[in-house]
């Protein structure tokens, strides 16, 4: 190839779009073009990076046995209803592109494949001789993201590989999560990146078990907290640990029963409670106040305790919430702060002047939450907890608010034999209360978020330590939440009919590159990695008007070509400066500069990371090429094998 007919533009100045290293890269470098918000073209020098990307997936999978397909991007919402989840992906700040067509049937534009493959799955598998089967697709998907950025890294349209696994039995379906785990490491490794395994949560998608591969980058959106040792590593959504100890009230502040009365005005925050008072945050009990809405059109208050020094995890939050509604109410569409804004985009009828924001107690009582006659106004607020209830009015929209909260603690609240907590009355608050005073037994749950230096569970020796990923796969093991949903049943040894068992297994290939040049760049440029970049070796030639120059470059260049090297040559006639900045920029990682030395069959290779350089003859460019290459061309053609 010859970059005069590559319609390669490249620019000198980061786009202002652009706000991390490798979405400017990709940008400037020529590799994708922007056309809308989370809209991006692959332009030829970046599918060549996806099409090599997408071979190496391919091999490894085709290794584990499992079998390409192709399943379509329309679906239709009948699929997702029968599973539950068509008003969860769409309604709110569902993520999933829906229509309706000239029939009046609803469809969806894919975001993940699990109604589709199973329903084919409830056609198609009857026995357990047929058991077990692994799907896998290269697509196009689609995430209607409410802030698409980073490029190619939170897009509205990507390409992803996905799988799906069905099973006769449990162990069959970690079998293959463990040969799917194995897969996973060795093709990120062949693409030359750097992953860290990590236990993260199911979210949407669902399942017993799952695991992220996370790209260690400064850019990642994800934050990992990991053992020093690496035995214990997760997504922070997922992750556990030792909160620090809690200091203990000082002996004549405990009162027990509801607590001491104290007088607190205008003290509404942790600090200014602290700072007035010498309280330590880990003294008290911080009461937090939120709406979850479902899809049935409920809305229900939560009522959230939490030590006063700990941070609400939202992820394990809705997890909880979920785990004891979604059943009776259909899913859980989101968690909001209680505030005015929502009351009245919610049509709720609801006066908040009763609610004591800033002073809240874990012992508030459900008769805040009483019929009034509108929508009120509030000027502050804390967030979660709850208990259902019956009560509740439904408003012109529908919408249909329980009078009860589901009160939720987190068990760093839940072991704090005294406490200070909000009086539930402005300016006011209690010194030593306690549960039983309160005449409340919470059971105690892992509502909190564990941070860089909590002490690990398994180790208490050693402390978490943070760094940030970017997510390139996640597999799942999904057990029966979609056969049972969508009939997918076989036969058993024993003639008996029972739900197929599953699992998912997925991998962001577009991602993938961008995180690729996210870990391997420099302030030049991309410095791709052998087996993923778009061509193995650039030839330069430093001045077209120099015939001697043109003549070698080009024998080197057919030299190179028909020894099977992926070889790209520059035959612009810019100025030389431009022609290695534009190499630096683009990435490729091998140069061969033809200079003032081709009178004398001299050239200079440089190797792209690093610009290590070396002057040598013309003759010896080919066997040093392939020497450097040999590594890289294993990897990507050789043959793989997995248990």
């Amino acid at each position: 190839m010859r970059v005069s007919r590559l319609m390669l533009v490249t620019l000198r100045d980061d786009p202002a779009e652009a706000e991390i290293p490798s979405h400017k890269l990709l940008l400037r470098a020529g590799y994708i073009r922007r056309l809308s918000s989370g809209i991006y073209a692959y332009l030829p020098l970046l599918w060549r990076v996806l099409q090599k990307i997408s071979a190496i997936v391919r091999q490894e999978m085709d290794a584990t046995g499992a079998l390409e397909t192709l399943l379509p991007q329309l679906q239709p919402a009948e699929l997702w209803e029968r599973s539950g989840r068509w008003a969860g992906y769409t309604a709110g700040e569902g993520i999933m592109f829906h229509l309706t067509d000239r029939q009046g049937r609803e469809l969806g534009l894919g975001p993940t494949h699990e109604e589709v493959i199973t329903t084919l799955a409830a056609d198609l598998l009857r026995s357990y001789r047929q058991l077990p089967v692994n799907l896998y697709q290269i697509q196009t998907k689609f995430r209607d993201e409410i802030r698409p950025r980073f490029g190619l890294m939170r897009g509205r349209e990507f390409i992803m590989k996905d799988a799906y696994s069905f099973h006769g039995d449990e162990n069959s379906l970690k079998q293959t999560y463990a040969a799917m785990d194995l897969a996973y490491r060795r093709i990120f490794e062949r693409c030359g990146l750097r992953t860290v395994a990590v236990e993260a949560d199911s979210g949407a998608i669902g399942g017993s078990a799952s695991q992220e591969f996370m790209v260690t980058a400064e850019a990642g959106e994800d934050l990992i907290l990991a053992s020093a040792d690496g035995r214990y590593a997760a997504n922070q959504e997922r992750a556990v640990s030792l909160p620090p100890e809690a200091l203990p009230l000082p002996a004549g502040a405990r009162a027990g029963g509801i607590g001491e009365p104290l007088s607190t005005p205008g003290q509404t925050t942790i600090e200014q409670l602290c700072g007035a008072h010498g309280f330590e945050a880990s003294q008290l009990v911080k009461v937090l106040l939120l709406l979850a809405r479902f899809a049935d059109g409920q809305v229900q208050p939560l009522l959230i305790s939490l030590r006063g020094d700990q941070q609400l995890n939202a992820v394990k939050l809705a997890n909880a919430v979920a785990a004891r509604l979604t059943p009776a109410h259909g899913a859980l569409l989101a968690i909001d702060p209680l505030t005015a804004e929502l009351v009245r985009s919610e049509q709720l009828r609801l006066d908040l002047r009763g609610i004591p924001f800033g002073y809240l107690g874990p012992d508030l009582d459900d008769a805040v939450l009483a019929n009034t006659p509108g929508a009120m106004g509030l000027e502050r607020s804390e967030s979660p907890g709850g208990a259902p209830g019956d009560g509740g009015a439904i408003n012109p929209a529908g919408v249909r608010l329980i009078r009860s909260f589901l009160r939720l603690a987190d068990a760093t609240a839940v072991d704090l034999a005294a406490f200070v907590c909000g009086a539930n009355a402005v300016d006011g608050h209690r010194v030593g209360a306690s549960w039983p005073g309160l005449g409340l037994r919470p059971e105690p749950l892992d509502l909190r978020t564990a941070q860089s230096g909590d002490r690990c569970l398994d180790d208490p020796d050693q402390c978490l330590q943070a760094a940030r990923g970017i997510e390139v796969g996640h597999i799942f093991q999904l057990g029966r939440k979609y056969s049972e949903a969508l009939g997918a049943r076989f036969t058993n040894e024993s003639g008996v009919e029972e739900a197929l068992w599953m699992g998912c297994y997925g991998i962001g290939v577009s991602r993938l590159a961008q995180a690729a040049v996210e870990q391997h760049h420099d302030r030049d440029g991309i410095c791709w990695p052998v087996a993923i970049a778009p061509f193995e070796v650039i030839v330069v030639i430093a001045n077209t008007q120099e015939q001697a120059q043109v003549e070698l470059a080009e024998a080197l260049y057919n030299e190179l070509s028909a020894a099977g090297v992926e070889v790209l040559l520059d035959d612009r006639s810019e100025r030389a400066g431009v022609k290695f900045k534009d190499a630096d920029l683009i990435g490729i990682p091998w140069r061969v500069v033809v200079g003032r030395g081709a009178a004398t069959g001299q050239v200079e290779l440089v190797r792209r990371a690093g610009s290590e350089k070396l002057e040598l003859p013309a003759s010896a460019v080919r066997a040093r090429l392939e020497t450097e290459l040999s590594r890289g061309r294993r990897l990507v053609n050789g043959p793989m094998t997995h248990p």
